[in-house]
């Protein structure tokens, strides 16, 4: 099931990371990416490091529920409390507003009353685990500021993870653990965030602080702790902010461990509230969710100050002449040195990194952002781009390097506008393919990548033809056919279908046919000698 929930995001602008401002005062602006300036030579920009403010993430995300009729009201369900189980008067109807549960109503604005929620079938497969993901995709890179914060309307899970992606959900990595007993549910031992240092703060922990016993009925909230590990990188005693913003620079595990573009909630188990569940009565045990936070901004590597929801998708409004969803490099013709995120530093202002144009000799250099360095060749009259990279090559990077083939869904600048051919190494002549990614086969192979074998073939570290068949009982003399490709033939008998058979010493005597009807050859002697004296 998906649901797309849009707005537009307000190019209003923040100063430095919300992680820091819920701790330590702010320094540096980073609102507006260039002014202007009046200088003895006139006009000109003064550039700046910029990002957007943070706000409420949850207003652009689609999300995503696995299985994905797992939502509660089809068919129409009542539900018991779980601290009452004779107290059943929840109802879930998806055929009726009010009774219906969808996946929307876990953002929705708060302050309505009745609390509204999205709910879950009941556990009426039990004991069959009753698992949900729930997957939040921004298809946008998100620099997380503020504590996750899901709210329960029912019990808090007993068994849940929190996972990220950093690559539009291929691969996912575990945020946090909970549970009700990490040991026997996770195989770790319990641990708070209060339990790490400035050295651990990125570990994966499992705890049970928000999965105990009765406690929904007091707080009904599962944090991960975004705000309390980024005190513990700043230390408890700041005394330096240039030092702070330095290792922000440059601590790239840090960065990326509040870096994310995909949420997924894994609940693995709910609240049961005792330790044996009550089989006689299933309608007790489900999930609800009445309220999810995801607070951040727009990664945009310190070069835009606004990032707009346009068809269904976020993107930097790009400044310093960068470009790309995340301004991660140089617009064409402006690949004069090599693309670099802004910098925090010096404060307040920081580093633009801004990309220049690359005008070398009389004509600019044009590499489609695969290189920033060019040669002049005076002679011809012609510049030249040295050491493509991203797997290219040519006067201007616009061709692929041998082993590769142009990606015909990318563009000239994209970094992935070549893809590597990836020949089967048994199967084709070489690692070279054609501009449609077709390798070249060695005899019997097929296939775009040369891993199949044509009919009468089988692989065998290669194509190999169908020597046998015990079917057709190629091999003679007693042989056996192992694996189509060969015969082993019983003692005596040699060749490729067995068909030679072997005299004293293992020398091949021919066939075995000819050889039962030959004449030996001492009675050829003869018969010549005794011709030769009758003539």
């Amino acid at each position: 099931m998906r649901v797309w929930l849009m707005v537009t995001l307000q190019a209003a602008w923040s100063c430095f990371s919300g992680l820091a401002m819920q701790h330590y005062p702010t320094w540096g602006h980073y609102d507006i990416c260039k002014s202007q300036l009046y200088t003895e030579d006139g006009l000109t920009w003064d550039y700046m490091a910029c990002q957007p403010e943070a706000a409420d993430m949850t207003q652009y995300l689609k999300v995503t529920l696995d299985p994905p009729d797992i939502t509660c009201g089809n068919p129409p369900e009542t539900y018991c409390a779980l601290e009452n189980p004779y107290m059943c008067n929840n109802e879930c109807d998806a055929t009726t507003e009010e009774l219906a549960h969808p996946p929307e109503l876990m953002f929705d604005f708060e302050g309505r009353n009745p609390t509204t929620f999205w709910q879950s079938s009941s556990w009426r497969k039990y004991p069959k685990p009753l698992a949900v993901n729930i997957t939040l995709s921004w298809n946008k890179t998100i620099e997380l500021t503020d504590d996750i914060v899901i709210t329960f309307e029912s019990g808090r899970p007993e068994q849940m993870v929190l996972e990220k992606s950093l690559d539009y959900g291929k691969t996912w990595q575990p945020y946090q653990f909970y549970a009700t007993d990490c040991l026997d549910a996770f195989t770790m031992d319990p641990k708070t965030v209060q339990d790490l240092s400035q050295f651990t703060l990125l570990d994966i922990i499992c705890t049970e602080e928000y999965s105990r016993g009765y406690v929904w009925k007091y707080d009904k909230t599962v944090r991960f702790e975004i705000k309390d590990r980024f005190a513990l990188f700043a230390g408890p005693r700041l005394h330096n902010m240039a030092s702070l913003y330095g290792q922000l620079d440059t601590t790239k595990n840090l960065r990326d461990f509040f870096t994310i573009t995909d949420l997924r909630i894994r609940l693995l188990r709910p609240a049961t509230g005792a330790t044996m569940v009550d089989e006689g009565n299933l309608s007790r045990y489900f999930y609800a969710i009445s309220d999810i936070k995801v607070h951040g901004r727009c990664k945009c590597n310190l070069h835009a100050n606004s990032c707009v929801f346009d068809k269904e998708k976020l993107s930097c409004e790009c400044e310093h002449n960068t470009t790309g969803p995340d301004c991660g490099r140089c617009k064409r013709n402006y690949q004069g040195r090599a693309w670099s995120a802004g910098s925090y530093l010096p404060i307040p202002k920081g580093t633009a990194n801004i990309c220049v144009p690359n005008n070398v000799g009389p004509v600019n250099c044009e590499c489609f952002g695969h290189s920033n360095r060019c040669s002049y060749i005076e002679l011809i009259n012609t510049v030249i781009c040295v050491s493509c990279k991203h797997n290219t090559r040519g006067q201007h990077c616009q061709l692929c390097k041998l082993g590769f083939y142009r990606n015909a869904s990318a563009e000239l600048d994209d970094e992935n506008v070549c893809i590597d051919c990836n020949c089967n190494p048994l199967g084709s002549e070489s690692d070279r393919c054609n501009g449609t990614g077709f390798c070249v086969c060695k005899g019997g192979a097929t296939g775009s990548k040369c891993g199949q074998c044509l009919p009468g073939f089988l692989w065998d570290n290669g194509c190999r033809s169908r020597v046998c068949d015990d079917e057709l009982l190629r091999c003679q003399n007693g042989g056996v056919c192992v694996n189509n490709v060969r015969c082993q033939c019983a003692p005596g008998f040699s060749g490729l279908l067995c068909e030679k058979v072997q005299c004293d010493g293992g020398v091949d005597c021919g066939s075995s046919d000819s050889a039962r009807t030959s004449v030996p050859s001492f009675i050829i002697i003869i018969l010549l000698l005794l011709l030769l004296r009758s003539s």
